[in-house]
């Protein structure tokens, strides 16, 4: 079988609203107009350019196209006449479809050719407040011009994509009572400079251990899942909850090894409670909405922040700002707390590294060897 591939053009003009393709417009003005040299001036091209383009798609397509003679008309073959029915009835049966693609290629293209448009790109793991977000400024960001394109991905990934210039903000989540040498500080730190990288607020949240509904287990640390033998679905590497499960584990004087891992780990606060639900495993670390969604129980453990962060230089930037003002609004925060059930913090306010990361070492070792940010500033300003 034959694939098709699908292709658009821009254009100031209305033009044909349809799916064209060059061959079906060709072997419909050879049909028309009897004759190749006809077909090629009803599409404003070379004789040469027409007979050569239907030699290669009778090569392409292994099968003879057009049928003539000497002082005969030019027709289509069997194959030919097939082959342009096939499109025509094609057209006809998917013409809704088509028309409603073609709108909606149209109003995304929009935003590019809008300068008051801002497109501003967020690499996070998941959150309901970020869906909440998302859907938030659809319906109000057109205020400020604000579209938001966010993506999924693990903290550290997302810290990455930031630093690499892949995205214009990141978000990490992290209390703010730990250790500076605990395994959650050791992941981030390399990542993220005071003076180069600034902190938006965004909200606040509580991380826990999702069990069964009930908790027919009795869980209430880790140490009780460590001596239970709870089956505990761990998250992916990169994840942020990671770091913080290995934290809270080192403050209970244990390591991943004395939980009795699941096979698999997963990439999300969704996904987890997904597994539970589905009796792949008795417990993980998670947020409550993930777990009320999956009509789980949750073990809160520790209130944390989820922060925004983007580049200290990127603060002005129009998107960002567009969307520290969206923050700022009291709907905004009002509609958080409705339909995510968390706690707006300091929302849409800028914030320094250590403001927010009070335990974070900001004196450079005396033999430290210089990092890819050894141009940022020593403290923020």
């Amino acid at each position: 079988m034959h694939k098709v591939a699908l292709h658009y053009a821009l254009t100031h003009t209305t033009g044909d609203r349809g799916l064209r393709h060059p061959l079906m417009d060709l072997l419909a003005a050879v049909a028309r107009g009897g004759s190749i040299s006809a077909a090629a001036r009803d599409l404003g091209m070379s004789y040469r350019h027409a007979w050569g383009e239907l030699k290669r798609w009778e090569g392409e397509l292994a099968n003879p196209l057009i049928i003539w003679g000497k002082g005969q008309s030019a027709r289509l073959t069997e194959f030919g006449s097939k082959l342009l029915w096939a499109e025509r009835q094609a057209q006809a049966r998917l013409a809704p479809q088509i028309e409603a693609l073609r709108a909606e290629l149209e109003r995304t293209f929009a935003v590019a050719f809008d300068p008051h448009a801002h497109v501003l790109s967020l690499y996070a793991s998941h959150d309901e407040a970020l869906v909440t977000l998302r859907e938030f400024a659809a319906r109000h960001g057109q205020e400020n011009g604000l579209h938001l394109d966010i993506r999924p991905a693990a903290t550290l990934d997302a810290l990455r994509a930031l630093n690499e210039g892949r995205c214009i903000m990141a978000a990490l989540h992290a209390p703010a009572a730990i250790s500076p040498r605990s395994p959650l500080a050791a992941a981030y730190k390399p990542l993220l400079r005071p003076g180069q990288h600034k902190i938006i607020g965004f909200v606040e949240r509580t991380q826990g251990l999702m069990v069964a509904a009930g908790n027919p287990l009795r869980i209430g640390s880790l140490t009780d899942v460590a001596r239970s033998g709870a089956r505990f679905v761990g998250r992916a590497g990169g994840s942020g909850t990671r770091y913080l499960t290995q934290t809270w584990l080192a403050r209970e004087g244990l390591t991943e090894s004395d939980l009795c891992m699941a096979d698999h780990a997963e990439p999300s606060h969704a996904a987890a409670a997904q597994a539970l639900a589905a009796g792949l495993g008795d417990v993980a670390v998670g947020i409550e909405s993930a777990a009320r969604a999956q009509g789980l129980g949750f073990v809160p453990l520790e209130r944390e922040a989820f922060h925004l962060v983007c580049l200290k230089s990127e603060l002005e930037q129009p998107a960002v700002r567009a969307l520290r003002t969206l923050l700022a609004r009291a709907d905004w925060q009002q509609h958080l707390v409705s339909a995510a059930g968390c706690e707006p913090a300091r929302s849409g306010q800028v914030l320094s590294l250590r403001a927010v990361m009070p335990w974070w070492n900001l004196r450079p070792k005396a033999a430290a060897r210089p990092s890819a940010f050894a141009t940022a500033e020593v403290a923020d300003r």
